[in-house]
């Protein structure tokens, strides 16, 4: 069974203004973001967006696209409503890719959809990888998560966890079974679900950790979690960023 990937894309960026109209190597991002996600096995991709600016750049480029209100609080409420645009529901599998993700990898695309369709008792998928950093592991901008013995998230969280309470040095990673996970910002859905979550009532620990999927541990939903080997390539979110996907991508 096919699935969709899902896009959301605003101008609304304080760091880097019209980031998803930056040109990288000729093209808009969320355009080369739309190519990258068209290489798994996704049956479509999909760009929603607020911005009529982003709307028509891809149509220009032969990318689907939605107009999807102004209004949304979340990432995740832009999606809902795309999911009833486009029809999606029950069972349908979407992938939420972000629109600063240049370089995704397709095939970690493929393994979130893969992951969710394998486990039926989860209403979510996610992925991370090892930390073996000191400094990744103290870093509050790196979110951690902690998984269950079948690979389901527990907690997700910006302090570093699991502690490991005999370390030999502060803030030291643990090693074998409990080594810490860097969180992926990748996420697959089943569409009933993603369409259901705006009306689920926000979590205090989500308010706490400014970590939205927290909602959906809270509420007694479970994410399956796949464990990449590697690292994903890092997104765009300052012009220093974007220099660096420049640099990359114009070699091409």
């Amino acid at each position: 069974m096919g699935f969709t990937v899902l896009i959301p894309a605003r101008l609304a960026s304080t760091r880097l203004p019209d980031k998803p109209l930056a040109d990288i190597a000729g093209l808009p991002m969320v355009v080369r973001v739309a190519q990258r996600a068209a290489l798994s096995q996704a049956s479509r991709v999909v760009v929603a967006t607020d911005s009529e600016r982003i709307l028509q750049t891809c149509q220009q480029h032969g990318v689907q696209a939605v107009l999807t209100r102004a209004d949304h609080p979340t990432g995740s409420d832009r999606l809902a409503e795309a999911c009833a645009l486009l029809g999606l529901d029950g069972q349908d599998r979407i992938v939420n890719v972000q629109g600063d993700e240049p370089l995704i990898d397709p095939a970690l695309i493929n393994a979130c959809a893969d992951v969710l369709d394998a486990r039926s008792d989860c209403v979510m998928s996610t992925a991370a990888h090892a930390i073996d950093s000191a400094a990744d592991f103290a870093n509050p901008n790196v979110v951690k998560v902690v998984t269950d013995a079948q690979g389901r998230a527990l907690y997700f969280s910006r302090a570093p966890i699991p502690w490991w309470r005999d370390a030999p040095a502060p803030a030291t990673p643990a090693t074998g079974a409990g080594t810490p996970l860097r969180h992926i910002g990748i996420y697959g859905y089943r569409a009933g679900f993603l369409r259901r979550f705006p009306q689920l009532a926000v979590s205090p620990l989500e308010t706490v950790e400014s970590l939205e999927q927290l909602r959906v541990l809270w509420h007694g939903e479970r994410i399956a979690v796949h464990l990449a080997t590697q690292a994903p390539g890092a997104g765009v979110d300052t012009p220093e960023d974007l220099a660096r996907v420049r640099r990359l991508l114009g070699a091409d």
